[in-house]
């Protein structure tokens, strides 16, 4: 059985730790890494892309395209809260764009959706946003060869 000091104490902990990240992080990049959506990995998508980044977090993206434009799209990392919330942002905007309109997406766009990241964190909107051009421009280069 479990003593009721240390039930205690992981509650204690566990409340600061909720006050700390309300304290540094904005309410969607909480909701959007405590619950993202779109996280997994594609079977058979038309365009992937993998990249880690500065802070050795790895982010890859997996997209699906009809008509012209992005139907589904999923992101999986190894990174930490704030590349989950990029992730997971970043497929929500990019779903129905055209691969054009979401290679034009920036950092800076990535980073009004989630409502902003303290400067030790702007790389995780980067890793996401280079993730996708990559997976784009890999999409780009296997049309050409058709």
């Amino acid at each position: 059985m479990i003593d009721d000091d240390f039930v205690k104490m992981v509650k204690e902990l566990q409340k600061k730790i909720e006050y700390e990240e309300e304290a540094t992080y904005s309410k969607t990049v909480i909701q959007e890494y405590r619950n993202p959506t779109n996280f997994g990995v594609l079977d058979h998508p038309d365009m992937m892309g993998k990249v880690k980044g500065s802070c050795n977090d790895t982010m890859k993206i997996t997209l699906k395209v009809e008509h012209g434009k992005i139907s589904d799209a999923r992101f999986w990392t190894d990174g930490c809260g704030a590349t989950i919330a990029c992730g997971s942002m970043l497929m929500k905007v990019v779903k129905g764009k055209t691969t054009e309109d979401a290679r034009n997406i920036s950092k800076d766009d990535l980073l009004r959706a989630v409502d902003g990241l303290p400067k030790e964190h702007l790389h995780c909107a980067k890793l996401a946003v280079d993730t996708l051009r990559k997976a784009i421009k890999d999409y780009h280069k296997k049309e050409e060869i058709k």
